[in-house]
């Protein structure tokens, strides 16, 4: 298995406070950079890392603002953009307006999951809302978001998307039975076509991170060693082997990409599969323990407590207490 549809097949993404924006010029909204964990009304703690936004432009024009890039980006009817890990951003008819909303208070004030907002000049419609990861989806989520992706109209790509948004848009508008479960199927698929775009453009990363390594000839035979057989006992020398390199240029070049050893990334990714089976909760521990490379739970548990910060027991407690996603207000 590839690494890249390894990630694919372990995380699960959640979509919610989807709604429509009918603007009408002026109008400007900002995203505010957020800092601190917030807490929803069913008691869910979320950090901004948990989070991602999405929006498409559907009819109209408008302008976007994005930190840390120093001019405004012109967007048209198709374009859509995902953010991740608490981006500021705005959002507005031309780069003179003010923005004097947030997208928080304007989702809030969504009737039927449509917003109306502005001063009644030109029409500009925006579909957006907001994706949730569970915990053992976030580090190799990381791994592939940047803080922000642009897909253009005309990229390769987009209509499969501006199709999936669609189908989303209208499931978390009717409400019909099963509409829920659809919605996040969608969203899913969503986030993992933005995702492949991105990786398809390779216009960030082909000099830095994980997926530079994904695509590096050596160092991605031995990450697809890993991705493909985790349980695997890999040493440095066994993964060198399968890189083709000496043991101290693999080790080196390996540190120098993904910012950790070789067997660092091996346990972490066995702790991050192990965290998927332990949530199904139908597998004994000393079974999820030999699926990820550990002949005995109890240095399975030793190491994952190690990583994740709580024993197999702690963890699928804590994930019973806040499992609920519903309603959730955190609207983008």
């Amino acid at each position: 298995m590839d690494p890249i549809t390894d990630i694919f097949r372990t995380m699960h993404v959640t979509a919610f406070g989807q709604h429509r924006l009918e603007a009408t010029a002026p109008w400007g909204l900002i995203q505010e950079k957020q800092t601190e964990e917030k807490v929803t009304p069913s008691g869910k703690k979320i950090s901004p890392t948990d989070l991602a936004h999405f929006a498409m432009l559907s009819r109209g024009n408008c302008w976007l603002s994005v930190e840390g890039i120093p001019e405004p980006i012109p967007l048209t009817g198709g374009d859509c953009f995902l953010l991740a890990r608490g981006t500021s951003i705005v959002l507005r008819d031309s780069p003179r307006t003010r923005p004097r909303w947030s997208f928080r208070e304007i989702g809030a004030k969504a009737n039927n999951n449509v917003a109306h907002y502005g001063g009644g000049g030109a029409p500009t419609t925006i579909v957006c809302g907001s994706f949730s990861f569970d915990r053992a989806s976030l580090k190799p989520i990381t791994q592939l978001l940047p803080s922000f992706i642009l897909m253009k109209a005309e990229q390769a790509r987009t209509l499969a998307l501006h199709n999936t948004m669609q189908a989303l848009a209208s499931e978390m508008a009717e409400q019909s039975p099963g509409s829920e479960v659809v919605a996040t199927r969608l969203a899913e698929v969503l986030f993992i076509q933005v995702l492949r775009a991105h990786i398809a453009s390779g216009v960030e990363w082909r000099n830095k991170g994980w997926l530079r390594a994904v695509f590096d000839p050596q160092l991605g035979t031995a990450l697809s060693a890993i991705h493909d057989r985790v349980n695997t006992p890999w040493t440095v020398e066994s993964l060198a082997e399968a890189a083709g390199m000496s043991r101290s240029a693999f080790a080196a070049r390996f540190k120098e990409l993904l910012g950790q050893t070789p067997l660092e990334y091996v346990t972490e990714w066995r702790m991050q599969k192990a965290m998927q089976l332990l949530e199904q909760r139908d597998k004994k521990l000393i079974d999820v323990a030999r699926s990820v490379g550990y002949e005995s739970d109890a240095a399975f548990s030793k190491a994952f407590k190690r990583v994740v910060g709580a024993n197999p027991g702690e963890y699928l407690k804590r994930g019973f207490e806040d499992h609920d996603h519903a309603g959730m207000a955190e609207d983008f």
